[in-house]
């Protein structure tokens, strides 16, 4: 890939390695220019990469690599272009924290490192420059591709890994990561860790604690006929004779549980102790029940 100014400028090195900075190994203080310049480099990259996949959007940028603690290693041929240089690919790493499968089915929480994106010159595709990128990059990293995860790798890249590394038995996840098999048989127990499995569907969740408060209150209030109303509905008033007799058989039906004994009433205003307005009606009532009980004491019918 050819572009108007000079990539040796940019990329002194074969194989350049950037990071958030965007330094490729030298300081730029003060160089606007060369940080604009590099930044239109690792924009095309990424369009080129995202097209070569038939991605909607690119995965690699320069506003992507300085807000990500990633990893980009730029290979570059120097002697082309008039002495000024092409880029022949580029290859993006870093440590992503995923929730994967291993071959059990069990959940299992790592941070491995990724390969995010890889991408060749279609024309010099096939001419090993693949290969070398990513033995650069192993060396770099001191890793074994066995042990890394690989974001959504093309069916180029797939064939490039089993061809070259012998990688062919992945393990099925649901994300769009891909692990093979040795993956979880060469990693000690710290750098994997199950996840704890989830709740019982049946339990309650915490914003049901008002219905669940709910059904206290009604648990807690007393059964027919022990409820006791707040306020006694008005009815009727009857004749003396009607409320003498319903008073005197409270108590006498077999159909109702008898009630708890009534509390004290209240002592009213006016130093009335015990009084309510029916004292009257249920004097005459009792005087007239005990001069019932007294004739037939004596005989009268």
């Amino acid at each position: 890939m050819e572009f108007p100014f000079d990539i040796n400028r940019l990329f002194p090195e074969r194989i350049s390695v950037l990071d958030q900075t965007l330094a490729a190994g030298q300081p730029r203080v003060g160089r606007q220019d060369l940080q604009v310049q590099m930044g239109t480099v690792i924009d095309e990259l990424g369009r080129a990469s995202a097209k070569a996949q038939q991605l909607t959007a690119p995965i690699t940028s320069a506003s992507k690599l300085q807000s990500n603690r990633h990893h980009l290693f730029l290979l570059k041929d120097g002697e082309r272009n008039g002495g000024r240089g092409v880029v022949l690919g580029f290859l993006k790493v870093g440590y992503k924290k995923l929730f994967l499968l291993d071959q059990r089915g069990a959940h299992i929480e790592a941070e491995p490192l990724c390969v995010l994106d890889f991408y060749i010159t279609e024309k010099l595709q096939r001419h090993g420059y693949g290969l070398q990128l990513f033995h650069f990059m192993l060396q770099h990293k001191h890793m074994d591709p066995t042990l890394m995860a690989y974001d959504r790798p093309s069916p180029k890249f797939l064939s490039f890994l089993a061809k070259r590394f012998g990688l062919t038995e992945s393990v099925p996840q649901v994300n769009n990561f891909v692990v093979f098999d040795g993956f979880f048989l060469n990693r000690s127990a710290a750098q994997l860790r199950k996840v704890p499995s989830k709740k019982p569907d049946g339990e309650i969740k915490p914003y049901s604690l008002v219905e669940r408060e709910a059904v206290r209150q009604e648990q807690r209030v007393l059964p027919w006929p022990f409820v006791h109303p707040a306020a006694a509905p008005t009815s009727p008033q009857r004749p003396a004779s009607s409320q003498c007799s319903r008073s005197l058989s409270v108590g006498s039906s077999p159909s109702r549980t008898p009630p708890h004994p009534a509390q004290p009433p209240a002592p009213l205003p006016g130093g009335y102790r015990g009084q309510t307005p029916q004292s009257p009606l249920i004097d005459s009532c009792r005087e007239k029940r005990a001069s019932s009980l007294n004739r037939s004491q004596l005989g009268f019918h």
